[in-house]
């Protein structure tokens, strides 16, 4: 689930050559936040993806990670993160929009979402059941997890299976491996308001491009 006001950077998708990807990056803008340069030479060229549908989107998620990093991924470099089902990925998106609206002064948020479906390809470390350090729902104790997830990431595995903590039941995925996130497929719309406390709403709108 990626907020609308993202657009994706359709011209990832008609490059053919790596060595094209970083005057695109120049072109479409991406060079305005200062991360993006490093995150890309921490990845090596045979994980960029290019020259298929929505290659964009993936890129986006490795080279505009959250500046303080997420429960798996550090600052350096992002991640793609993923759910099992719609639900979990929906209460996912909904606990950071709340925590967004905590440091705020607003009541409430009303964000447009995309969602998109891929295929994970890899071997994943499952934790599921395991590691309660790990699924710590407080972002402070992020630390822990993103050591963690250095580690994987510094393995031949693709990413790790874990527990939603926002989802009772629901599964999560990281991948760190570009090349093995597939199919990505643009799916559906939706519109979400979000109180900072009570109930959330959630309506599917009409696809559009």
């Amino acid at each position: 689930m990626i907020p609308s006001r993202f657009p994706p950077i359709n011209a990832f998708e008609t490059v053919t050559r790596p060595d094209d990807l970083e005057p695109v990056l120049e072109l479409e803008g991406w060079t305005n936040d200062r991360l993006v340069a490093p995150r890309l030479r921490r990845l090596a060229k045979s994980e960029w993806v290019y020259g298929r549908a929505n290659a964009g989107v993936v890129m986006a998620a490795f080279l505009h990670g959250a500046p303080q990093g997420t429960r798996f991924a550090g600052p350096e470099l992002g991640a793609w993160y993923a759910a099992s089902a719609l639900e979990t990925s929906v209460l996912e998106v909904v606990n950071g929009i709340r925590r967004e609206i905590a440091l705020s002064a607003l009541q409430q948020k009303t964000e447009e979402l995309r969602e998109y479906t891929a295929r994970l390809e890899g071997a994943f470390v499952d934790i599921r059941g395991t590691r309660p350090d790990l699924h710590d729902p407080d972002p402070a104790h992020y630390p822990t997890s993103q050591v963690f997830g250095r580690a994987i990431r510094a393995s031949q595995h693709a990413g790790i299976a874990y527990d939603s903590v926002r989802h009772a039941g629901g599964v999560n995925w990281v991948s760190y491996r570009p090349g093995q996130v597939r199919d990505v497929l643009q799916a559906r719309h939706f519109r979400v308001v979000v109180p900072l406390s009570g109930k959330v709403v959630v309506e599917e709108m009409r696809a559009r491009a």
